[in-house]
């Protein structure tokens, strides 16, 4: 387990590796300066030499890839000189230095994703923290009531296969897997916001902290999650069940499931005991890639319900073209991708020890 495990680790390190150079070059391919969209409209040629001499655009672009994959390693190497672009400083960089390698240092630190164009200086790792919590609890919520309801659905309409409840659900799920997002998003905020509002208490938009009318600081307010979490949960709640359903009555046919009924076993026995576990394997793999790819694509739900998420933040800096905004949350989507789906592999490793050989 633990060499199928550090397979997976490599894969994701030379995956990982190949996202930040696409991104990389994508972003510097792009036309437009970004010392001028870092300053704005009034910048003055010295200005534009300041900061490309600070962020290092005045570099070829060779050297500057250099300087980002420094950036972002976890081990770097940074100048002793403070003119230059890699000089470790408190300010830029956290993180300790461990040895001197001539007039250079290599140093431990946090990945460094630069500064955002747009907001004063601040850092992206900074805006990224302040939005990426909000956008986790909504596909946590959305991920959740697609597996519960997805694993139920799938359930009945396996036990009741080509009935009337079967065929239903089935319609069902061909629907809720048509429906684009954002047109449920506006859809449901239309229907339950604003037709339903005095009946539903919710709100058309609105997001999981909000100021209070007193002024007393911030609020948590769960019931602006209800809207985006269904929504968010419809299409994987519809994969989850149809998977579900077509998985176990597969394994129900198997013949250990028939020797299980000629020794007596009930229905309900065979199901949660033997059919069940083998039948989640390909909802486990679904709902990981669904889950990782809920972080990417809220964006849509995100913006249209208000829901102050990473996705949100995205749209935004395409907006006012902030590109280490976009580029580091790219990297960070990415970085929890490769994660989620390594930590599913070692869960469909558990459950089936055949694909570990």
């Amino acid at each position: 387990m633990i060499g199928y495990l550090l397979q997976k680790i490599a894969y994701a390190f030379f995956t990982l590796f190949g996202v930040v150079t696409v991104i990389f070059l994508l972003f510097n391919i792009l036309p437009g300066d970004p010392a001028r969209m870092m300053l704005g409209q009034n910048e003055t040629a010295e200005q534009v030499a300041i900061v490309k001499k600070k962020y290092g655009f005045d570099q070829p672009l060779s050297k500057q890839y250099a300087y980002y994959i420094n950036d972002l390693s976890p081990i770097s190497l940074h100048s002793a000189n403070k003119k230059d672009y890699t000089y470790f400083s408190d300010k830029k960089y956290t993180g300790l230095k461990l040895f001197n390698v001539g007039e250079s240092n290599v140093v431990i630190k946090t990945p460094y994703l630069r500064e955002s164009f747009q907001k004063n200086g601040k850092k992206v790792s900074a805006v990224i923290a302040e939005t990426l919590p909000n956008t986790i609890v909504l596909a946590l919520s959305s991920i959740t009531i697609a597996m519960i309801l997805g694993v139920f659905l799938g359930i009945v309409s396996a036990k009741f296969k080509d009935s009337w409840t079967d065929k239903l659900i089935q319609l069902v799920s061909t629907f809720g897997m048509s429906v684009p997002s954002f047109f449920s998003a506006i859809l449901f905020a239309w229907f339950f916001g604003f037709l339903l509002h005095n009946y539903t208490g919710l709100n058309m938009t609105g997001s999981l902290y909000e100021v209070d009318d007193f002024g007393n600081g911030t609020k948590i307010q769960w019931k602006n999650l209800i809207l985006p979490a269904l929504v968010l949960g419809i299409r994987p709640l519809a994969v989850v069940s149809q998977l579900m359903r077509n998985s176990l009555l597969e394994v129900l046919s198997a013949d250990y499931i028939r020797t299980a009924k000629a020794k007596g076993l009930s229905e309900y026995t065979i199901i949660r005991k033997h059919a069940l576990k083998n039948a989640m394997n390909p909802v486990v793999t679904a709902i990981s890639g669904w889950f990782a790819s809920m972080l990417a694509g809220a964006v849509f739900v995100e913006y249209i319900f208000g829901w102050n998420g990473l996705g949100k933040e995205i749209v935004d800096a395409l907006n006012t073209l902030d590109l280490p905004v976009i580029t580091g949350s790219v990297i960070v989507i990415a970085s929890l991708f490769i994660l989620i789906n390594i930590f599913v592999d070692v869960i469909y490793g558990w459950l089936d020890p055949k694909i570990r050989n």
